[in-house]
Formats: C-alpha cells, structure tokens, sequence
C-alpha cells in the first residue's frame, strides 16, 4: 500500500525551499522582517507551513525569531563575521585539500564547467547574471566539501557557512573582488588536475579572505548609522 504524503508536511517542505532560496538570494535584507501573512500570500500557502518554514530555518542560522516581533532575517556584527571566516578558514581549505585525492576525471569535468559557467555569466558585460552565480557558488563549494568525504569537517563547515550567507550577494562585490573570486574558482579546478593539494589549500583559503573582506565591508556599512 503506498503511503500518501502528509499535505501540511509537504507545504512546509516547499515553503522552506523556496523562503531559503529567496533568502539567499538577498530578496529580504538582513535584519528584515518576515511577516506570516505576507510570506502566506506570497508563497501561496496558509500561515502554518510558512511558520514550520521559519522554525527550520532558524535552526539553519538564516532566520532569527524574536519573541512577541515575530521572525527576521538574521544579522550578523563585524565580530562575528570574523568569527565565523576565522573557523572556515581552517576548514574548507583543508576539506579542498582533502577533496584533490578523491575527484576522479568527470568530477573534475564537472567542476571546471562550474566554474567556467561562472566566468561566463558574472564576467562584467552585458551578458552579466549575478543571481545566476548563487546557485553555482553553491554547486561548485558543495562537490569540493563532498569530494573531501570527511563528514565531521562536512558538518562543522556547515553551521559556519550559514551563519553569514544571507551577506554573501554578488551584487556586493566590486569588480576586482569579483574577478579574483570567479578566478579562483578556475585554479583550484588547476590544482585538482595537477593533483595538488597543497595549491588548491592555498588558493581556497585566499578565495575565503577575498569573500571575508567583502562581506565585513557590507557589515561596517550596516553598522554605520
């Protein structure tokens, strides 16, 4: 007998995909406010899949409930942005590094047409996509941390990746900034093909000082009343 998925499970499932993807993609500002009602209206579902949807992703770090306010996009100060670069800086090169020894030829494959993707539609020019870069960001640092095949560093990563991704918009970067970010991109696809780890280490711990500065400048310019 084939069981029938629960309605209200299925519509909270939905309503978190899509809240997470609008978040991420800087549709809500950090520290804006989510109101049920219009995130009912706008995602075309009753008030109590959007609250289960808000639950979850507080648990994720990308939504703060605040008592008797209701829910917000979460902020993050500048210290805590440091914090937070402080601990991927020791992780996510050292996964990168780990992930060289794993990725066989159709990873690598799949890993330069990322980042050659990403070249293409966030080069300046008019052809320029920034919110098309977000979904293969994510792809690209996704397979490195799955190649890497070290789940308990995969997990720590996870909770510091959160923490400050609703800053993370393209359209924060200025040119330079994001031409070196797409470049490295394409040498630590170099490095996995020369099979060196020890490149690919550096070249991710310089991408991650790149996005660093970038993110804390956007957090000053919050602070900044």
């Amino acid at each position: 007998m084939t069981q029938r998925a629960d309605p209200a499970t299925t519509s909270t499932g939905r309503a978190v995909e899509t809240l997470r993807e609008l978040i991420l993609r800087g549709e809500f500002p950090a520290g804006g406010r989510l109101g049920e009602v219009e995130l009912a209206e706008r995602l075309g579902v009753s008030r109590t899949p959007v609250r289960g949807a808000l639950t979850r992703l507080a648990a994720e770090g990308l939504v703060e409930l605040v008592p008797n306010r209701g829910a917000r996009v979460t902020t993050w100060t500048v210290d805590e942005l440091e914090g937070v670069f402080e601990l991927r800086t020791m992780l996510e090169p050292r996964l990168t590094a780990l992930a060289v020894r794993n990725a066989g030829p159709a990873d690598i494959d799949a890993l330069d047409d990322l980042a050659r993707r990403m070249v293409e539609i966030g080069s300046p020019g008019p052809g320029q996509d920034l919110d098309a870069l977000m979904p293969l960001n994510r792809d690209f640092h996704g397979r490195l941390v799955a190649l890497a095949a070290h789940p308990a560093l995969a997990s720590a990563l996870a909770g510091a990746v959160h923490a400050p991704i609703v800053l993370r918009n393209f359209h924060t970067y200025d040119e330079q900034s994001l031409r070196r970010s797409l470049g490295h991109h394409v040498e630590i696809v170099a490095a996995l093909r020369a099979g060196d780890a020890e490149w690919a280490r550096a070249v991710m711990t310089a991408h991650l000082r790149n996005a660093r500065a970038v993110m804390v400048r956007a957090a000053e310019e919050q602070e900044t009343p």
